[in-house]
């Protein structure tokens, strides 16, 4: 019986070696799979939503989102076709930037739930005078953040692999000017998690869907108990954001 046991628990760490070294061999990316280049049709989108975007800046979010892509094929991060990609992703998570730009102070801000890295890598790549903290509890997941942001020499990103309950709980509880998401829980429970990481006057900003409002009028009493209000809802051409300010330090019962 003990030498089945110890035979099991032996090839269970042979198993378990093996998959680490499968997945540091996928996230060292090299080579480097290939860019997925900005197409005309999200071009044609970041005009019309008045967002510039640097060469230099762009060559980056074309070889995240080839990681991305890649990686997808692997582990499960998100929806993603060469196709669509620009548009889908990396046009929908920029659409930010303008609400961030209208805060006359942004120095650390935190992405809650940032699975694949979206909104917070292509915000971290254009707005590299923040620091960002991405929040993710699923291990390769937060690896993923990890090796990309690594190899884009990405250095204003750091990645806690960890429940953002539990993370609210340390020293990053009411730390941040912006808390931001995107596709991440109905709006009540992502203020739950997202709230109490916020200084007072902090903004949360969500990047919800054609169903915002119902969320928000949902979100009330939660809002209510958090000591937070929705300030705004932006519409844009590809979703809606909801913008939420912390008007009082966060009840010691939260979350």
């Amino acid at each position: 019986m003990a030498e089945r046991a110890n035979s099991s628990a032996g090839s269970t760490r042979h198993r378990d070696a093996q998959r680490e070294a499968e997945l540091a061999l996928w996230l060292s990316f090299d080579p480097e799979p290939a860019p997925i280049p900005c197409d005309l049709e999200a071009r044609e989108m970041l005009a019309r939503l008045g967002i510039s975007v640097s060469v230099d800046e762009e060559t980056l979010l074309s070889r995240y989102l080839g990681m991305l892509f890649v990686t997808n094929e692997r582990i499960n991060l998100t929806r993603i076709d060469r196709e669509s990609a620009w548009r889908r992703h990396v046009v929908d998570s920029l659409t930010l930037l303008a609400p961030l730009a209208s805060i006359d102070v942004v120095e650390r801000a935190i992405d809650i739930g940032s699975g694949g890295g979206l909104p917070a890598i292509p915000l971290a790549i254009t707005r590299n005078d923040i620091h960002w903290t991405l929040v993710e509890a699923t291990g390769k997941k937060a690896r993923f953040l990890e090796s990309v942001s690594k190899r884009l020499g990405l250095t204003n990103i750091t990645v806690v692999n960890a429940r953002a309950e539990q993370s609210a709980r340390t020293a990053l509880r009411e730390h941040f000017d912006v808390a931001t998401s995107r596709a991440v829980g109905a709006l009540g429970d992502l203020a739950m998690a997202s709230i109490p990481f916020l200084k007072v006057g902090g903004l949360m900003m969500a990047i919800k869907g054609e169903r915002a409002s119902e969320e928000v009028a949902s979100a009330k009493q939660p809002l209510y108990e958090l000591h937070a209000s929705v300030v705004g809802e932006i519409r844009t051409e590809t979703n809606t954001i909801v913008v939420v300010e912390k008007q009082r330090k966060t009840p010691a019962k939260f979350p």
